[in-house]
């Protein structure tokens, strides 16, 4: 029987591709062609249309790279059709696979968009092409337009990886790339299309099963008999009878036991990636006329749609797709799902930007559609924080689901259905489809994968296949809700019911909440580990934007409540805050989109930096007032330099200065001493009387390795980079100096292609080492570490994320501490034994490694090295070339809060406005441990005063906050500022919070 399988599957690979395919179009006609090349970026349907067309034939050139072409195609259905399936057949010379190659989008005479053109969807019904999207019929004249899109292959062959400039930005004149090959009006042969779908389901069902299987036998049997049956010189006559020897092996139901696999039509659409922004636009409206036409043939399917902001891009260019896409919602079609503005990174945005990502989110949603969405989707982002469980709850979200962990190269996750544990406690229920991916094809590959992988087998019977074209969009086909319907109860696979999630969720939960099993902690993944270093200026933007906005806002609600500024800036922040949480979407942020996403959010970042530092100016000035004094404003949660934090003061006289003599700098809490190389080679804290570098080593060296990741360049980076390492102590010039009573030391040095400046400086009375690094960086496949080997017992580093920090071993003792090899941290990294610390704080970094080394004395050495900068090929083959600048500082004798504040305070410089007096904080309050992430005035525009908190040490801490403006009222909020609780006010509002909780009040004035 192996000898026949073999024989039969030979024969019907060869029929399907050289005799039943090529029938599913019977006769045909073809359409006559005219053609209007845009010159530069898309343009709206009316000014294309507007243009003048001109006479064109199937094998014209067409689209330089990243170009748009505007197809008219015109014809007249032949009379003799009647009663035939027609449809019209168009191929823009489609290559790749959907949504990485040209796209199109068929458009009525008068622009209104119809239906979306990839490699696997090539046609239009004639339902959809008569007078503006209404049916045609025989014998009618048809014309409708075609927008190409001329999107480059960027992945190449064999998944890519090889450098190409195709992702830069185009200038103008490029030579066109593809080709026009088919523009037809033709029968569609419905019931050889049928055939097709019934083999392919039944062969790749036999495939899966068993060699000697009798259901696998039996399946073959039929294969063979329906091929049988079929004349190859007319197959479309012929395709029933072949089809009629299927009937028997597809009617057979599923067994009583089979896995429950809860199909949901979807497809990921990458925000920017191997695109940019503005051709996601176009991908979403593709998309979303795809699914709405799909709907009206297969009432039955739900598609699940992420990403407001994409639900917004077609509200924006799109009004006739809006109202079809508010229609498809309010029926149950298409189904909003996520609750966050973008698919984003988890692990690189701040605090209060993971929060706003739910808070723009969902309240998109609810104000457009009103509906409050429960599940969070983040299919394909690169691990996830331990933030997130809270996160997820404090939104009203109550489900979280991902496929991305699936990719882990060392450790198999164990479920699939689980209790997902926050930092803080706090629990979601978890699910990973055990299919395996977000694309799904509903094979019987994928079903019988998704049943035999399922790792809570014997406890729980259902999980969820998301399907359909993704990552570049495209989402479900009639191929896929046709195969959805074969295999809904066909014996020996899973039974497939298309539904919502939030129908599998809530029957998921049902069946297996009680005894679901709990991972704590984060979701680490175990693959695109250099995602937290690459694309350094877009990082750096996104860190210093995050801080801006904090001080805008912060700044701004001051001014309001003390009624020196007329009117909060809602509009701007809010416009503000989308664009940066857009670009926190998980190819963005992470540094791993084409060139011209990253040269975009560069120009971005630094336009919203302007408008919030104009902000932050003006709100500033008005606090301040006029006058000649120095007024120091402190936007960070705690004091320092004798400014209240959260507030502003007349500036306070200098420190005692710093001495310089013989390459030690003191302080006289700290000294420091600098050999001839520019390198620290101790670091005596004088208080605690212990030197912190370890013995035998030099602090602040720099470490370049050979970067050369298996694939995945700008994602990845291999544990095998560690084997080819060269210290650089080489140096140009070591300079001592004393600016402004500060101890200064600036070093230079060169190596390869790239030059480094390094500035330390030691303030008086600091307990720590401050250290700006500027990079002109023009290397190749290379990475750069500072390294800070510190005489600590650390078993363990803690790195701050949101709203606190986790806990990651510096040993490699099981497979799973090895594989973190390469860790993400926020502000800072921290490592400790009893009684003693060090804390390494950064401005815009965050990669990190930390390991313990033996000494010959019985000591251990525990290393921090961060991250600084990387020259990946792909897929921007010019990454972080240039000048890059980033700030560190080396905190001795530091705990957890010390790590905290220190943090804070290199992201949150103090500015100074020359004014009359200083302004009291909005709020104090009486611990430390307590910290301020987000005050500002309620987004209702009530003028109340939002203030979100969270305990940031770990431990339970209690305190009391005290308004110092007029309060009537003050109550608990979620993140999206509705009522969970009503707070006492007496004269405070007293607060007792677990470990890592966050709460946000809502302060009512009087």
């Amino acid at each position: 029987m192996h000898d026949d399988r073999q024989l039969i599957e030979e024969r019907l690979q060869r029929a399907l591709r050289e005799r039943i395919r090529p029938a599913v179009y019977g006769a045909a006609v073809p359409l006559d062609i005219e053609v209007w090349h845009a010159p530069g970026e898309p343009v709206s349907p009316a000014e294309a249309l507007a243009q003048t067309f001109e006479p064109a034939a199937i094998g014209l050139p067409w689209g330089p790279a990243w170009g748009t072409a505007w197809f008219k195609f015109s014809g007249q259905v032949p009379a003799e059709w009647a009663g035939s399936e027609i449809e019209a057949v168009i191929d823009l010379g489609f290559s790749g696979g959907p949504g990485f190659s040209a796209e199109g989008l068929v458009h009525t005479t008068g622009g209104r968009p119809l239906k979306g053109l990839h490699p696997r969807q090539t046609y239009a019904p004639l339902s959809i092409l008569g007078p503006d999207g209404t049916a045609a019929a025989a014998g009618d004249s048809i014309e409708f337009y075609v927008e190409a899109a001329a999107n480059p292959e960027v992945l190449g062959d064999a998944g890519g990886f090889s450098p190409t400039t195709i992702g830069d930005k185009p200038e103008p004149g490029g030579k066109p790339i593809y080709q026009l090959t088919r523009a037809d009006l033709a029968v569609f042969n419905a019931e050889v299309w049928d055939l097709i779908l019934d083999l392919e389901a039944l062969n790749s069902l036999q495939n899966e099963l068993p060699l000697q299987e009798p259901r696998r036998r039996e399946i073959l049997r039929a294969l063979s008999r329906s091929l049988d049956a079929l004349d190859y010189e007319n197959v479309a006559k012929t395709a029933s009878d072949a089809r009629a020897q299927l009937t028997d092996v597809l009617s057979r139901p599923a067994h009583a036991s089979a896995h429950q696999v809860s199909a949901v039509g979807h497809a990921h659409i990458d925000s920017a990636w191997l695109w940019p922004l503005r051709e996601t636009r176009r991908k979403v409206a593709r998309t979303v006329s795809n699914v709405a036409t799909l709907a009206e043939e297969y009432p039955e399917l739900i598609f699940a749609f992420s990403q407001a902001q994409q639900h917004a891009w077609v509200k924006e260019n799109y009004p006739e797709v809006w109202e079809r896409l508010k229609k498809a919602v309010a029926e149950g079609t298409i189904v909003p799902v996520g609750g966050m503005w973008v698919e984003s990174d988890t692990n690189l945005p701040g605090g209060e930007a993971l929060a706003r990502q739910f808070v723009h989110g969902k309240r998109f949603f609810l104000d457009e559609y009103g509906i409050d969405t429960q599940e969070v989707w983040l299919p394909d982002s690169f691990g996830y924080t331990a933030a997130l469980p809270q996160l997820v709850k404090l939104s009203g979200s109550k489900w979280f689901l991902t496929q991305k962990i699936s990719w882990n190269k060392e450790n198999k996750f164990p479920h699939h259905t689980f209790w997902w544990e926050g930092l803080d406690g706090s629990r979601v229920f978890t699910h990973f489809p055990p299919i395996d991916t977000y694309n799904s094809d509903l094979s019987g590959r994928e079903l019988a994968r998704a049943q035999r992988n399922f790792q809570e087998n014997g406890a729980a019977t259902r999980s969820l296949a998301p399907f359909g074209y993704g990552d570049g969009g495209g989402g479900p086909t009639r191929e896929f809700i046709a195969t959805a319907r074969r295999v809904a109860n066909l014996e020996s696979s899973p039974r497939v019911t298309i539904e919502s999630p939030t129908d599998f969720f809530s029957a998921a939960e049902e069946e297996y909440a009680e005894h679901a099993p709990v991972w704590s902690g984060e979701l680490y993944l175990e693959i695109h580990r250099a995602t937290y270093t690459s694309q350094a200026k877009t990082k750096q933007g996104n860190r210093r934007s995050e801080h801006l906005l904090r001080e805008a806002e912060l700044w701004s609600a001051a001014a309001v409540v003390a009624g020196k500024l007329d009117a909060y800036p809602y509009a701007d922040l809010d416009r503000i805050w989308k664009a940066v949480l857009l670009n926190q979407f998980h190819d963005i942020l992470p540094g791993s989109s084409i060139s011209w996403v990253h040269r975009e959010a560069e120009e971005t970042y630094a336009r919203l930096g302007a408008e919030l530092e104009a902000i932050i100016a003006k709100a500033q000035q008005a606090l301040a007032g006029a006058g000649s004094e120095s007024i120091v404003f402190n936007a960070a949660p705690h004091t320092r330099n004798g400014v209240a934090g959260l507030g502003s003061a007349v500036a306070a006289a200098a420190g005692t200065p710093v001495s310089v003599a013989d390459g030690v700098l003191d302080n006289g809490v700290i000294r420091v001493t600098i050999d001839e190389r520019g390198l620290i080679t101790s670091l005596y804290d004088v208080e605690a009387q212990r030197e912190v570098i370890a013995p035998g080593t030099v602090g602040n060296l720099l470490q370049l390795h050979v970067d050369t990741p298996n694939q995945w360049d700008a994602w990845d980076v291999d544990s095998f980079y560690k084997n080819n390492v060269r210290d650089i102590t080489e140096v140009d010039s070591v300079d001592f100096s004393t600016v402004d009573g500060v101890a200064t030391v600036v070093v230079k040095r060169s190596f390869n292609r790239s030059t480094v400046t390094q500035t330390l400086r030691l303030e008086p009375g600091a307990k720590r080492v401050d250290i700006e690094t500027e990079m002109d960086w023009h290397e190749a496949e290379k990475f750069l570490k500072a390294s800070y080997p510190v005489d600590v017992h650390a078993d363990r580093s803690a790195s701050e994320t949101q709203f606190g920090h986790i806990f990651r071993p510096t040993h490699q003792n099981t497979s799973w501490d090895a594989a973190k090899f390469e860790i993400a941290a926020h502000r800072w990294v921290h490592v400790g034994e009893a009684g003693y610390g060090v804390a390494v704080v950064n401005d815009s970094t965050y990669g990190h490694d930390i390991n313990r080394t033996a000494r010959p004395d019985g000591g251990t050495t525990t290393t921090i090295r961060t991250s600084l900068i990387r020259a990946p090929r792909y897929p921007d083959p010019n990454t972080d070339q240039g000048i890059h600048t980033v700030n560190h500082a080396l905190v001795v004798g530091a705990g957890i809060p010390e790590a905290v504040s220190e943090g804070y305070r290199i992201n949150l410089p103090e500015r100074t406005v020359t004014g009359a007096a200083g302004a009291d904080p909005l709020v104090t309050l009486d611990n430390p441990n307590l910290v301020v992430e987000a005050l500002k005035l309620a987004d209702d525009e009530s003028g109340d005063v939002i203030v979100r908190l969270y305990e940031s040490t770990g431990g339970r801490s209690r305190a009391t906050l005290t308004p110092t403006f007029s309060v009537s009222s003050v109550t608990e909020v979620d993140l999206l500022e509705r009522h969970l609780a009503d707070r006492d006010l007496d004269g405070g509002v007293a607060l007792d919070l677990r470990p890592f909780q966050i709460i946000t009040l809502r302060l009512k004035r009087s």
